[in-house]
């Protein structure tokens, strides 16, 4: 039996600033946003909106918008 991920990945929908949405990801009760320079802390609220991605999607979508790796393995 494999563990459970610990990290949960989202993305938001798309916007004008953001075309492709922008990475979540929720840590216990934790919400977290990736911006170049790293996560930054929300709060608990999910947006009603964010759809759910799997690591490897989450990886994808870093690479798409050239966020740089250790940013993303901070959390």
């Amino acid at each position: 039996m494999t563990r459970p991920e610990s990290v949960h990945y989202l993305r938001t929908e798309p916007t004008m600033a953001f075309p492709d949405g922008r990475l979540l990801a929720r840590k216990q009760r934790q919400l977290y946003l990736l911006a170049p320079d790293g996560w930054t802390r929300l709060g608990a609220d999910r947006p009603i909106d964010a759809k759910p991605l799997t690591r490897q999607e989450a990886e994808d979508w870093c690479e798409r918008e050239g966020i740089d790796w250790h940013a993303f393995e901070q959390l």
